[in-house]
């Protein structure tokens, strides 16, 4: 160890190594948005597109791609197993149900982030009756994970408002 008691990393380190190519081809990718793999896991009412996965890029930790919901509609109750999946609202309006009977609710819109924790049966909804419902889809898993599940959702959802742990409002 240095003598500043830090470790220092060394681009010498054995699973740093530079692969043959340079990066060229195995560095980094961009993924054109017209290239997008439809053939992924689906639940009905929504339109799933993969960008990254283990197949595509060989993203071993991640999966990202996009979500089109149709004005008006919203998908079935479903959930993610293990994954965690983050949700990036880019055109249009998104209303979320969750819980066990579906029994919460919140709205994002456009430059809003949606945080998905494992095994949380959810719905998503769009709230637009004339606009496509689009957004980026994040997990944190290369499979794309999906149970899709058979629940009676109450008829009235309760609001949840978004408390930041961090910067509580007065």
């Amino acid at each position: 160890m240095p003598h500043d008691g830090i470790p220092h990393h060394h681009h010498d380190e054995p699973h740093h190594h530079t692969p043959p190519d340079g990066w060229k081809n195995t560095g980094v990718r961009v993924i054109p948005g017209d290239s997008l793999d439809a053939n992924t896991a689906q639940t009905p009412g929504m339109n799933r597109a993969a960008a990254i996965n283990l197949a595509r890029v060989g993203a071993q930790k991640i999966w990202a791609g996009t979500v089109h919901i149709h004005a008006n509609a919203k998908t079935g109750a479903h959930h993610h197993g293990a994954l965690e999946s983050v949700i990036y609202v880019v055109k249009g309006r998104a209303r979320m149900r969750w819980g066990e009977k579906l029994e919460f609710v919140a709205e994002a819109g456009p430059g809003d982030f949606i945080f998905v924790p494992p095994y949380v049966p959810h719905q998503e909804i769009n709230a637009s009756t004339d606009e496509t419902l689009e957004c980026v889809l994040v997990r944190s898993d290369n499979e794309a994970v999906v149970v899709n599940l058979e629940i009676e959702p109450v008829e009235k959802p309760e609001q949840v408002l978004w408390v930041d742990p961090i910067h509580k409002a007065p």
